[in-house]
């Protein structure tokens, strides 16, 4: 069974039952709206033409509900309104650019990282209200339909190959093998990485299976280029079983060492991708994965596959290319009128060579008839003596 390290389901389940029929501290229009959407993702039903069929899990269905009652909540105190589906286009929109200016800020004060994520689900939202409204023969105009999705990546924590082998000596043991393990795979962590058995891994703990099951896209076998040999070694002193998990962690725990680490290692400054080394975390390596494995794949194709994605885009997002630098070789510099001109001196090479090989066939034709020549004039010559 797979193990959910945030325990989504369980908090979705126990709020359901904790609430009964109603959602404290949001008006009654609010909760029955909020309720009936959420029912409706449960089973699969009445999606949008432009979201992506089926039930929604429960990750997803825990962030519906906390960002629908933010917004129940919000539009209350900013608009007086007793309803989400009440808001007008103008409200929405200066909403939005609220939350985007700092205007309109967390409850710990701090400005909202990731309003496009805020948009996104209400957009999905209001296509609900317009589709189940639709068909009460009423039409709902699309308020959303303008509304900015894009986003600003953000920040994280690029580690070179030689600051990795820096953490990987002043860690603990177990962390160093971690380290490796999460440098080398670029696995997703802690959803994937968690869910990782002794028994996924084949070949003399040379290869990685992350199964359908567990992965956020599809499975995957990928080769452990860097921490085969310490992961035999780490399952042998801890005398692991096939069923047994390679990594029983808990994911704060794991993230809060990295973050001392990474300061008592690198320091406090800032990495080159605009995150401070002591907010390292292990999704970070994810990250750093990719730029290293990136310079060394020789296809696309073959890095999506390692990493599970389905489009490159990702490529880009997770690197951002840094690491990289130019590898053109002189023999790379063969343009195509280059090219054609060996081509065209191959060619006459080749045709020399089966001039030649026709000479020599025909020089061992004309010394086999000299042969039989001899052999006949021998022959006559003993008859006369």
């Amino acid at each position: 069974m797979k193990i959910d390290p945030y325990k989504h389901k369980e908090r979705y389940l126990r709020w359901r039952k904790a609430i009964g029929d109603v959602i404290p501290d949001i008006s009654r229009k609010n909760s029955e709206i909020i309720l009936q959407y959420l029912n409706d993702m449960e089973i699969g039903v009445n999606i949008s033409s432009l979201s992506v069929k089926g039930a929604r899990g429960y990750n997803r269905l825990n962030t519906l509900k906390d960002k629908l009652i933010f917004f129940s909540k919000k539009f209350k105190t900013g608009f007086n309104l007793g309803c989400v589906a009440e808001i007008k286009e103008e409200q929405l929109f200066q909403f939005f650019s609220d939350m985007e200016k700092g205007i309109i800020k967390r409850q710990d004060g701090n400005n909202f990282i990731g309003v496009n994520n805020y948009v996104k689900i209400f957009k999905a939202f209001w296509h609900w209200y317009q589709k189940i409204a639709r068909k009460q023969n009423i039409e709902i105009k699309d308020i959303t339909l303008d509304l900015n999705t894009r986003a600003n990546k953000p920040k994280w924590v690029y580690l070179t190959e030689e600051q990795v082998k820096h953490l990987y000596r002043r860690a603990g043991h177990r962390y160093k093998v971690l380290i490796m393990f999460l440098f080398d795979t670029g696995i997703r962590a802690p959803t994937e990485l968690i869910n990782i058995r002794v028994r996924d891994l084949f070949n003399n703990y040379s290869e990685l299976q992350i199964s359908d099951e567990i992965s956020k896209t599809f499975g995957r076998r990928i080769k452990l280029m860097i921490c085969s040999e310490l992961i035999k070694d780490y399952i042998e002193e801890h005398d692991l079983k096939p069923e047994d998990q390679l990594f029983p962690i808990n994911p704060t725990v794991v993230n809060r060492y990295l973050k001392k680490l990474a300061v008592k290692v690198l320091g406090k400054g800032m990495s080159e991708a605009g995150e401070l080394y002591s907010r390292l975390s292990m999704y970070d390596f994810r990250h750093c994965a990719c730029c290293y494995w990136l310079p060394r794949y020789k296809s696309e194709s073959a890095l999506k596959y390692r990493f599970g994605w389905k489009k490159s885009d990702k490529i880009h997002y997770y690197s951002e290319l840094l690491g990289m630098k130019d590898t053109i070789q002189e023999e790379d510099l063969l343009i195509d009128v280059t090219k054609t001109e060996i081509e065209k001196r191959l060619g006459k090479a080749e045709q020399e060579t089966e001039f030649l090989r026709e000479d020599n066939q025909q020089m061992k034709m004309q010394m086999k008839r000299i042969m039989e020549f001899v052999i006949k004039l021998e022959s006559q010559m003993g008859v006369i003596a």
